[in-house]
């Protein structure tokens, strides 16, 4: 019979060459495996959180190894800071900037920039969300915060977010009142937005959401020039006019060369209340296809759903209200996948122009 070294080290290369579902690649050398005659201890490290794929994790090892002894499985992560572009300095308290991005309104962003924040903080990351849309600021609604919730100020020039559910967050709608609207033009929009920005005392984040404005306006310019991103989020509809727009929008990231970590597509199937009939009235394979387009990955496709809309009416976002839905098992894999897609991604090269000159 081999030793017990040997078979260890038999029950490592079992594991390193598991696929990761966030990746589609295999683990590799991540594992570390402690035993005895009836207990398989298994550590896994990685560079993104996935505390919600515990269990689901738990079976696969136990299939892969084929072991009789008792499996207890530790999931560790550590989450880097990630380049950004023309490698501008980060912000204080934030690892990495994600920016949520839509071409156009109406496609569900600011509900699935929420969604997608809450279930990275059920996944173990530590998570913020600035709302960006200066003149229609949702988050504060979604998130449930009472009418007239004010940041508190420190030293008379930071705010400190307010937090809900786990994750700090700051919005246009804790310096307003939801009767006044926001009559400014561009410049005063840009320039509140890099006030709330940087001087709010994130602490310690993982991961800043910023739910964007739809368009590739002058907050979009402005935060993809001054604001250190290390990654978007394109949210689309299979519709061909959603589609189009989100297409400048991934068009816009490239230009200042923002990676794009891929495309969530929403309201993907209608279910029939009655029948449980899926339709798919907005189209079919829209998001897919642009995600071949421009050759990243489709995160993830949410149903057109009636809950969806009704729970982040009432402050109450799905992922936390209905922790064991369907839904919120779609919003904890694009999460994953979010995750491990900007850790595993080459680092972007930042190459300036040459400028030359000639007599012709």
């Amino acid at each position: 019979m081999p030793n017990q070294a040997d078979h260890q080290q038999t029950l490592m290369s079992i594991l390193a060459k598991l696929i990761d579902d966030n990746t589609q690649q295999a683990y590799g050398d991540v594992w570390q495996i402690t035993a005895d005659d009836s207990r398989l201890h298994v550590h896994l490290a990685l560079p993104y959180a996935a505390a919600q794929e515990q269990a689901s994790l738990e079976v696969r090892i136990k299939e892969a190894l084929n072991d009789p002894r008792e499996l207890t499985l530790d999931i560790e992560h550590t989450i880097e800071q990630h380049a950004t572009q023309a490698n501008l300095p980060g912000l204080k308290g934030v690892k990495n900037v994600i920016a949520v991005a839509s071409g156009k309104g109406g496609v569900g962003k600011s509900t699935t920039t929420v969604n997608l924040a809450l279930a990275m903080a059920r996944e173990g990351a530590r998570v913020g969300i600035l709302d960006a849309d200066i003149y229609g600021p949702s988050q504060g609604m979604m998130l449930g915060f009472a009418d007239g919730t004010r940041p508190q100020v420190r030293d008379e020039k930071f705010f400190i977010p307010p937090s809900a559910h786990g994750v700090q967050v700051m919005s246009m709608a804790f310096l307003t009142t939801k009767d006044t609207p926001v009559a400014w033009r561009g410049p005063m929009v840009t320039g509140a937005l890099m006030q709330i920005l940087t001087q709010t005392d994130w602490d310690d984040l993982d991961y800043l959401f910023v739910d964007m404005p739809p368009g590739t306006g002058d907050i979009q310019l402005t935060l993809s020039q001054k604001v250190p991103v290390a990654g978007s989020v394109i949210v689309t509809t299979p519709q061909d006019i959603a589609l189009l727009d989100a297409r400048r929008g991934i068009e816009m990231f490239n230009k200042v060369k923002i990676p794009v970590l891929g495309v969530v597509e929403n309201m993907s199937t209608h279910i029939c209340s009655n029948c449980g009939h899926h339709e798919a009235i907005f189209g079919d394979e829209g998001g897919a296809s642009l995600a071949k387009e421009y050759g990243v990955n489709v995160l993830g496709k949410l149903p057109l759903s009636l809950s969806i809309r009704e729970q982040s009416d009432l402050g109450k976002p799905i992922v936390v209200n209905s922790p064991d839905s369907e839904v919120t098992g779609i919003y904890q894999s694009i999460a994953r996948q979010l995750g491990a897609t900007l850790a595993h991604q080459q680092e972007q090269q930042f190459v300036m122009p040459t400028i030359g000159m000639s007599d012709d």
